[in-house]
């Protein structure tokens, strides 16, 4: 029969977020992660002159071996050669396909809860875009309704190949011969395992070069590290492990593509606060970065050049794209730390290719190598920027409908000011880029944006100290927690 992949979109309620498609795993059938992948291959086969093979991989969640046998059933159907990668992360997925010059499909929800999955695609040439998934959206392609039961379960079970583990290899490979055996010789650094995907491979990576590596932590069971929204219990953690005499504490979300790193004092670095000592560190002269993140990136005035961008990867790439010019390094980053390099970098004669999509590995490696160079502790090149603090906060179950039209009832009416200017002064300008971001007469700023992946009211807010930050931040999500009542 002939599907269209929008009205199965819409019958489905499994549609694209700011990372791929994206749903509870009640809803991702077998059927449903089937088409999606048919709607790839057939929009790559109709757009690149691409090889015709399909890497795949996936993260630790419960969900993610069904759904990749679904989408490994789907190429093979489609007439793809098909290469199992294994449980690796996101970004080792991605690199392989750039070097190999074939798609690649990376199943995994990222720090959302178990009860949601995903399904993250990159063509040839790197991470799709938002044209892309207009483009795979439209497609139409035949679908064989033998193939499931009622439920949308395939009927015969379809078995992955063997693991090949040549993008998990080259992975490692990148960051050992770039920062070279001796980079981080001495340091004691504590990896937070939990339930990511790159857990062992961080470990890996940072004994190669040099480190004295403690595995924290591990677990069986999933946990939705969410490097935007740390856990109280992620906190008292780290302050913990602390005190056993680490120089840093390095972690990752679930499918290890975000970055967690935490200070010789035990405190996690804010994400965005990570992308800038990682620019710094690493020599990088053009930035991109979504609107939400910290603005002592513009104020510290160590970049030649800044472009401000919505919220998501696909538009931080846009961004590094227009700021590419010869003899310019260019790289970006998000709030939640993932760090996207958009040129090569150079380093005594060593060179790392440029990798755009989000990385968890070059901030934590970039940082500690500036850390081990320098002399100083982590602590101490935070004191270096300018004093702005941010923090964020959400609201769970809060419907992405409402949410949008909370927001769109306070820019019509011009309500920001009224609403917040009780917390923070005059209301001075608003940032509507992605979301409503307010700046006030005190210089603090209040920016609210509905989730792009789950139904979530999130809430940043960036201020002089950080005390000052987490208390502003209370006081907006009381009053968001108003409007869902």
């Amino acid at each position: 029969m002939q599907v269209c992949m929008a009205d199965l979109i819409k019958e489905s309620g499994v549609g694209f977020g700011t990372s791929g498609a994206r749903g509870l795993v009640t809803k991702m059938t077998d059927k449903v992660c089937y088409a999606y992948t048919r709607a790839f291959t057939s929009y790559c086969e109709a757009e690149f002159d691409c090889e015709r093979t399909l890497a795949i991989a996936g993260d630790l969640r419960p969900s993610t071996g069904q759904i990749l046998s679904a989408v490994g059933k789907a190429a093979l159907d489609a007439g793809w050669k098909l290469v199992y990668e294994g449980r690796i992360p996101s970004p080792a997925i991605a690199l392989y396909g750039l070097a190999k010059k074939i798609p690649t499909v990376m199943v995994t929800g990222s720090h959302i809860p178990d009860d949601r999955n995903g399904i993250k695609f990159n063509h040839h040439l790197g991470e799709i875009t938002k044209a892309d998934e207009r483009g795979i959206v439209s497609q139409v392609f035949e679908l064989d309704p033998k193939l499931f039961d009622e439920t949308g379960t395939l009927k015969v079970p379809f078995e992955l190949p063997p693991v090949d583990f040549e993008a998990e290899e080259a992975y490692v490979a990148r960051y050992v011969d770039f920062f070279g055996a001796s980079a981080l010789e001495g340091l004691k650094v504590g990896v937070y395992e939990h339930s990511a995907v790159g857990r062992g491979i961080l470990v890996q990576v940072l004994d190669a070069l040099g480190a004295v590596v403690t595995p924290l932590a591990r677990s069986e069971k999933f946990i939705p590290v969410d490097t935007e929204a740390i856990r109280d219990e992620d906190i008292a953690l780290a302050k913990e492990w602390a005190r056993e005499g680490f120089d840093a504490i390095a972690s990752t979300d679930g499918d290890s593509d975000r970055p967690l790193l935490a200070s010789e004092q035990g405190e996690w670095l804010r994400g965005d606060v990570l992308g800038i000592l990682t620019a710094k560190a690493l020599g990088i002269a053009r930035i991109a970065t979504p609107v939400s993140c910290n603005t002592a990136l513009e104020k510290c005035g160590a970049f030649e050049k800044i472009r401000r961008t919505k919220i998501g990867s696909p538009f931080v790439i846009e961004g590094m794209e227009a700021l590419v010019e010869t003899g310019k390094s260019v790289a970006g980053y998000e709030a939640n730390g993932g760090f996207l390099l958009g040129t090569e970098l150079e380093l005594g004669g060593r060179k790392l290719s440029a990798l755009p999509t989000r990385d968890a590995l070059l901030p934590m490696l970039g940082v500690l190598c500036k850390v081990k160079a320098s002399g100083k502790k982590i602590s101490e090149l935070l004191a270096e920027l300018p004093a702005r603090y941010s923090a964020s906060g959400r609201l769970k179950e809060f419907p992405t409908e409402l949410s949008k039209r909370k927001l769109e009832e306070i820019r019509t009416k011009k309500l920001g000011g009224e609403i917040f200017g009780q917390l923070s002064g005059e209301l001075e300008n608003v940032d509507e880029t992605d979301g409503y971001r307010m700046t006030f007469s005190s210089g603090e700023i209040i920016h609210l944006r509905p989730s792009g992946n789950a139904p979530e009211f999130r809430c940043y807010v960036e201020t002089a100290s950080k005390k000052r930050s987490a208390e502003l931040l209370e006081s907006c999500i009381r009053i968001m927690e108003f409007w869902r009542a």
